[in-house]
């Protein structure tokens, strides 16, 4: 029965978890709140509160989870992809607490944990199976063979479709974080309100730069034609970029879940919390007699659990890593 400790540090949110036989056992996320006067993470402030954050972070998942640090046999830890302060504060802590004790170390990648999130539910897809990874700073369909035998087979190739959302809310004048924002003037809206393209990219990869453009140039000829237009339709702008969005997203990994074959299909990452979405997902997922898997949302976003639960299954393989480590902004996948 392997306790493991999970740290995970990849952006603004400080997050400790504790798993015990693969079950988790406490999740705590420290969100960081200094970076909303800025509209958007600023690594500097990021790592400072990250090292702020982490110790108690840790003790709180251990009490919550009754655990002592004697009883823990393994830390696991974001090694990338991420901001490379961010990830150096929970490096160093997961090394140290490591060393300390003398127990072994285990590295995680930040996007297939957002993808092994799925095992943390009793719910639990099948190999193969299709997810849809998106978030603020990545987007892909990942054709998931095992825990650890993934293949990208779609990615965007310039902006994120989480980042389309933030530049959208910052058009619109919201404050950071503004994806949620969108998501919750959008549920009040209609999302035939308003018509945006959606690119042409060969392949299951995605383009949202485009998209951006398209958005700012229609609010832009709007508003000079009638300066309230924004506040007039906050809630039908929103629902219809929602939409597009989305619609972008699940008619690639539509296509590919035909093209392989798979009936079991997957959304993870931070987006993954967004209802449009989910709610789309799922319809499409009726349709076509798929058996559609979303994690709860305290496992969409950032968190210590989704790096827990990657890390127990790579502890029953023995896949350590020694002392001499170091994070990495950029993480083969």
């Amino acid at each position: 029965m392997p306790a493991i400790l999970a740290i995970e540090s990849s952006c603004d949110e400080t997050s400790a978890a504790v798993c015990v036989d693969g079950a988790i056992l406490s999740n705590v996320i420290a969100n960081q709140t200094i970076h909303e006067a800025y509209g958007g993470v600023v690594p500097e402030l990021a790592s400072r509160v990250h090292q702020q954050n982490i110790v108690p972070a840790v003790q709180q998942a251990l009490f919550n989870a009754k655990v002592s640090k004697n009883d823990i046999d393994a830390v696991a830890f974001t090694r990338g992809p991420g901001l490379l302060g961010s990830l150096l504060v929970g490096v160093s802590f997961a090394k140290a607490f490591a060393l300390a004790r003398q127990i072994p170390l285990i590295e995680v990648n930040h996007m297939q944990a957002h993808i092994l999130a799925h095992f943390i539910a009793e719910k639990k897809p099948a190999f193969p199976f299709i997810c849809l990874t998106v978030s603020g700073g990545h987007t892909q369909i990942v054709l998931v063979k095992d825990y650890f035998d993934m293949e990208i087979v779609g990615q965007t190739l310039d902006d994120a479709a989480g980042e389309a959302m933030d530049k959208t809310s910052k058009i619109l004048g919201l404050p950071y974080p503004g994806g949620p924002l969108i998501d919750k003037n959008a549920r009040n809206g209609n999302p035939d309100a308003y018509q945006f393209p959606e690119p042409q990219i060969p392949g299951f990869d995605f383009s949202f730069s485009g998209l951006k453009t398209s958005i700012l140039y229609f609010i832009r000829d709007n508003v000079a034609a009638n300066p309230n237009f924004i506040q007039e339709h906050m809630n039908d702008i929103c629902a219809s970029v929602e939409k597009r969005i989305a619609t972008i997203l699940l008619n690639k990994l539509k296509r590919a879940a035909q093209q392989y074959g798979i009936k079991h299909v997957a959304l993870a990452g931070g987006v993954s919390a967004n209802t449009g979405l989910r709610n789309l997902l799922q319809q499409m997922g009726d349709q076509n007699g798929w058996e559609v898997f979303i994690p709860k949302f305290e496992y969409c976003t950032d968190n210590a659990a989704m790096i827990a639960i990657a890390g127990y299954h790579k502890y029953l393989k023995g896949e350590f890593i020694g002392q001499d480590v170091a994070p990495l902004a950029r993480m083969p996948f």
